[in-house]
């Protein structure tokens, strides 16, 4: 925090979305799983969305209260991502984040070995990303079509990407890490 702290007063940052990374680290020492899609985007609310509000306030944007939504929905939807390549390792960690309440829907009993049912659960979730992160364009075009407009809106290219590389992968995360390749990033950036 001291090494953040010229950054913090040369752009006015909040104290909040500090606070909420600090909640974050303890729900995850005190939950393990989630039960229902809004209890796991609450905890998104506090790990994730925060940087996006401080990319916004290095920005200046902080104020531009669509700008914060639509800032929320990309880092939820990158959240989520990591959560569906991350399965097995955030398992053997002690932690389900994907929620109960879905995986009762899809019949999902095991997680730690793949399934049609474990299948038909990831897409479901996929396509709750895919939905947020296609915020990342219109964020893109709020904070200007140059060069920072063009970087946030990558970062929720690159999420798709990834939603993408599970889909080639038939959402097989137990042997690797699905990623993009390399030329699909690069097809990404000049999109």
């Amino acid at each position: 925090m001291r090494e953040l702290q010229p950054t913090i007063r040369a752009c006015a940052l909040p104290r909040e979305p500090f606070l909420r990374l600090i909640e974050a680290n303890r729900m995850d020492q005190r939950i393990s799983a989630y039960e229902t899609w809004p209890d796991l985007k609450g905890y998104c609310v506090h790990s994730a969305d925060p940087v996006g509000r401080l990319v916004l306030g290095v920005l200046g944007r902080a104020e531009d209260a669509d700008a914060v939504a639509l800032s929320d929905d990309v880092c939820t939807g990158l959240q989520l991502v990591n959560f569906l390549q991350d399965v097995p390792r955030d398992l053997a960690l002690g932690r389900v984040y994907l929620p109960a309440e879905d995986r009762r829907r899809f019949g999902v009993e095991q997680l730690d070995r793949p399934s049609p049912e474990l299948r038909r659960l990831l897409e479901f979730e996929a396509e709750r990303a895919h939905a947020l992160l296609s915020s990342g364009e219109e964020l893109g075009r709020r904070l200007g079509g140059g060069r920072v407009g063009r970087a946030v809106a990558l970062f929720a290219r690159g999420g798709l990407a990834a939603l993408e590389a599970l889909e080639r992968a038939d959402w097989d995360i137990f042997n690797g890490r699905p990623r993009p390749s390399r030329a699909r990033l690069a097809l990404a950036v000049i999109k």
